[in-house]
């Protein structure tokens, strides 16, 4: 804590606390909204556990609270161009900062995967049902599917911010086009993969406002922020109350037309409200920051924000198992006032669970913030060695994508003594092994001019 306390102490006057505070308050609620969604019951015949929003309908406006995904890759956008310019300015290339942006959201992962296969054989030592181990380790992995999309945003930030630089905000105006495109090839003609590409083309509109917030195009003032909150949550009511989409922002049961899976145009309306009132509350927050006890807890939970993401759903796991496994927490109707009065116990214990969690596994991602300094500032000197690294970059990042992907489709199914589907685990330990070992030859030839010039 006292590491913490000097790196708030140390924090250039030049630095915008609001987007930390905007990054914190975003992964805050998700976990806050994923834990108070699921509705569980245990019985003789087991667990069975559904979504609050599939039997309580006015819960599904508050989705629009806690679907706040858009705010962390609008603060995506914004951290990426602040970081990938500095960068560059220090006379470093693209791939030496996709190499040491990736190795920040590999390394939490990579130890979140490797706790729940120690967690699956153990619990198949002990006798656990198979099933119930499939379950429960594919609840743990929910977070992946954010973590796939969020990954190949940060890889294609390099060429996603030179279109910036040159189109400016027509850039995510032609990305919420493809996104509309998307859902009329799903919708009205029934295409069985259109709007696929939706994964991909929403949540980069939604960090190239990001660049657009950094550079200055979209100034943080009340006057160009309430507009346009007024005017996404205007397209927002439109879409949802008058229009064919959803009103939850959250997927529940097996709807044709859900907003997130893949992502919709009705999403990005809740993305364009949220970030108008990222810059209409910009210098409230930047002053309210300059007390060193709240700066101070923002800095603490942005240390380890991707292991509070990553992990929370495992809390979730374990919060079942402790509290209706062993009937300590009573059953109540869905959307009842026990039901609500209940739900104090059950976010009380799951923060003291995932504080625990975070306590034991988030010290490598905040090793990582606190200590780690080997920035890759020029991979290598000569081209074609550069280019080769590059490649390689590509290929191990890539890797990693195609088994987290693979895991997150894996299902609720037992895959094995691992708990996670073998094929995946090797692909990824590869490409993580791969990105790390083209990052520490870079270190070590960055360091090595250092030193003979």
């Amino acid at each position: 804590m006292r590491e913490l306390r000097e790196l708030a102490e140390r924090t250039p006057a030049r630095r915008d606390r609001h987007v930390d505070l905007v990054r914190a308050v975003a992964i805050t609620a998700v976990v806050a909204g994923h834990w108070l969604v699921v509705d569980v019951t245990h019985d003789a015949e087991g667990f069975r556990g559904h979504s609050i929003l599939e039997v309580v309908a006015w819960t599904r406006p508050l989705t629009w609270l806690f679907q706040v995904m858009p705010l962390f890759f609008l603060v995506g956008g914004y951290a990426n161009a602040a970081s990938l310019t500095s960068h560059l300015a220090r006379g470093g290339h693209a791939t030496g900062w996709v190499l040491t942006r990736t190795a920040r959201l590999v390394r939490p992962t990579t130890v979140l995967l490797c706790g729940l296969v120690a967690v699956a054989v153990a619990a198949r030592a002990f006798g656990v049902a198979p099933s119930l181990i499939g379950l429960g380790v594919w609840l743990a992995v929910m977070p992946l599917w954010f973590l796939v999309a969020y990954i190949a945003v940060v890889v294609l930030t390099p060429l996603t911010y030179a279109l910036h630089r040159r189109a400016g905000l027509a850039v995510p105006v032609v990305l919420a086009g493809l996104v509309g495109a998307g859902d009329l090839a799903r919708v009205v003609f029934g295409l069985p993969y259109g709007g696929q590409a939706n994964y991909l083309f929403a949540w980069l509109a939604v960090h190239q406002l990001g660049f657009s917030w950094q550079d200055g195009r979209l100034p943080s003032r009340p006057a160009v922020g309430l507009p346009i909150a007024a005017g996404g949550l205007a397209v927002l009511l439109l879409l949802t109350v008058a229009g064919p989409y959803p009103v939850s922002m959250v997927d529940f049961g097996d709807a044709k037309l859900q907003n997130t899976a893949p992502p919709t145009l009705a999403l990005l309306a809740l993305a364009v409200t949220q970030a108008g009132l990222a810059l209409a509350l910009h210098d409230l927050g930047n002053r309210w920051l300059r007390r060193p006890g709240p700066w101070t807890a923002i800095v603490a939970e942005n240390s380890v924000v991707m292991t509070l993401f990553l992990w929370h759903m495992t809390a979730l796991v374990i919060g079942v198992v402790a509290l209706y496994g062993t009937d300590l927490m009573p059953s109540a109707a869905p959307g009842s006032p026990a039901w609500l009065l209940l739900r104090v116990p059950w976010l009380a214990f799951l923060t003291a669970t995932l504080a625990v969690l975070v306590a034991v596994f988030g010290r490598v991602e905040r090793r990582g913030v606190l200590g780690d300094r080997r920035a890759v500032t020029r991979p290598a000197g000569e081209r074609p060695r550069r280019t080769a690294q590059a490649v390689l970059t590509v290929a191990g990042a890539a890797a990693v994508l195609a088994a987290l992907l693979q895991v997150a489709l894996a299902g609720s199914a037992y895959h094995g003594l691992t708990g996670l589907p073998p094929s995946a685990l090797a692909v990824y330990g590869a490409g993580a092994a791969l990105l790390a070992g083209v990052r520490a030859g870079a270190a070590r030839e960055g360091a090595g001019r250092r030193s003979g010039a």
